[in-house]
């Protein structure tokens, strides 16, 4: 399916920046983050996929000049690891609901900082640079979340200890989860996966 944008990107922009737009509204933001888990699995997610898919967009040779200009693949993956990596931690949840602007820098980090530039950088990373960011990313997920279920207080302010272990539980599953997806998109040959090619013939891989 996201192969598919380019097709019509005037419109995949448009529906793009309508859904953006739908996130950010109140209404959808009040939803979203009073349960710790759809904040950090709902909410959040979405937010790194408008990037992904914003970066998707983009042509390929501009996206080769933004590459270069933001310095190559792996200041672009350093990146999106520490913004992924704050907007996870306990602290950033609850600024994000106390104070507005942290909750914009949410809004705009998320997608510019995290899915943006990790589209810019993977087709540049060998296997072995992608299975980093990978494993990076499953163990971050787990070990969070095995805190979050182990942890004898709130850690949030925000939210009760029960929504901080259920939310912890989910993270745990989740990784495990991706973990093997990935996995088998490694082992089972043909088909579209995070490491191989689309079937556009475009020579462009999923983010």
């Amino acid at each position: 399916m996201i192969g598919t944008l380019s097709h019509h990107p005037g419109r995949s922009a448009l529906a793009l920046g309508v859904f953006y737009l739908l996130l950010a509204t109140p209404i959808a933001r009040d939803w979203l983050e009073a349960s710790m888990s759809r904040h950090m699995l709902v909410q959040m997610p979405l937010l790194v996929v408008i990037g992904i898919i914003a970066a998707r967009l983009v042509p390929g040779r501009m996206q080769d000049s933004l590459l270069i200009r933001f310095g190559g693949a792996w200041p672009c993956v350093i990146a999106a690891l520490f913004a992924s990596s704050y907007w996870m931690l306990p602290r950033a949840l609850d600024a994000a609901l106390t104070d507005p602007w942290a909750e914009v820098a949410k809004f705009l980090s998320l997608p510019f900082l995290v899915g943006f530039p990790l589209v810019l950088a993977w087709r540049r990373l060998t296997l072995i640079g992608r299975g980093f960011v990978w494993t990076n990313f499953f163990s971050m997920l787990a070990v969070l979340g095995w805190l979050y279920i182990v942890a004898p207080v709130r850690v949030c302010n925000s939210y009760l200890v029960n929504d901080q272990e259920n939310a912890g539980w989910y993270m745990v599953i989740a990784s495990v989860l991706l973990f093997f997806w990935w996995l088998g998109t490694l082992l089972v040959g043909g088909g579209v996966g995070p490491d191989k090619p689309d079937q556009s013939g475009s020579g462009r891989t999923f983010a």
